[in-house]
């Protein structure tokens, strides 16, 4: 049987919204040599409230697109393999010289500064509940002086606390990264909140985050903090968001 890994593409309003939609899904033959691609709920959710467009290479929400080469659209946005400083890219993001595409996508997120798109990776769950995942610290430029030094001064595998805030204004609600002297130093990504806030009102002592890497200048300043989070979900089912359905079995 084919086994598959997935990767969720999330569009993000620039209107007045700001909002954030998961859009698409990326599935890849774990040996790399089978991509499908199809538009999830989220996608026709967001063509209805905020104008989606479909993408130029994915022009129809109800067909599935598959290729033995993975799309351009997602070959974009990882280091090309011929590229020089590819190691020492790979070495940022924590990853083996021979990483592909999903583990790449995974960590990296895919962001580019020409277009409104991140890419995401589904969260597995374990015969035993478990899981673990790995992720840049996001906002760092949305906290104080003394919160960035605070960042700047911590230390490989250093432990680090969740707090949920559920009155955020920006995302209602968010999960703030403090280290364990209380020093807010940054967010998890969007896309943990949901299934993390279940976990956290349940049975918060069952997520632990801690330092995976710390990478110094000339590090981009949002990829100088990789935290790894570890937890068990419980009863809880993963990614079971509606938005995140595809729209073709």
């Amino acid at each position: 049987m084919t086994r598959e890994q997935t990767l969720f593409v999330a569009w993000q309003d620039y209107g007045k919204s700001r909002l954030w939609f998961p859009v698409g899904r990326l599935d890849v033959d774990v040996n790399g040599t089978g991509f499908r691609f199809r538009y999830t709920e989220g996608a026709k959710r967001a063509k209805e409230k905020m104008c989606f467009s479909e993408f130029h290479q994915f022009p129809n929400l109800e067909t599935t697109y598959s290729s033995d080469t993975l799309f351009p659209f997602f070959r974009n946005r990882i280091i090309a393999p011929n590229r020089p400083d590819r190691l020492t890219y790979l070495a940022v993001l924590d990853l083996d010289a021979d990483a592909g595409p999903y583990e790449i996508l995974s960590v990296n997120g895919g962001t580019r500064v020409t277009d409104s798109f991140e890419v995401f990776p589904m969260l597995g769950k374990g015969d035993d509940g478990t899981f673990s995942c790995r992720f840049f610290l996001h906002g760092r430029r949305h906290v104080t002086e003394q919160a960035r030094l605070r960042t700047d001064r911590l230390e490989q595998s250093e432990e680090l606390n969740l707090s949920l805030d559920e009155n955020n204004p920006v995302d209602r609600p968010a999960i703030e990264i403090r280290t364990r002297d209380n020093v807010r130093i940054g967010w998890t990504p969007r896309y943990l909140v949901k299934d993390l806030a279940v976990v956290m009102k349940n049975a918060p002592d069952a997520l632990h985050a801690r330092v995976a890497r710390l990478n110094p200048v000339p590090a981009p300043f949002t990829q100088r903090l990789l935290i790894e989070l570890r937890g068990n979900w419980g009863t809880h089912t993963p990614m079971s968001d509606p938005d995140l359905i595809p729209l073709v079995p």
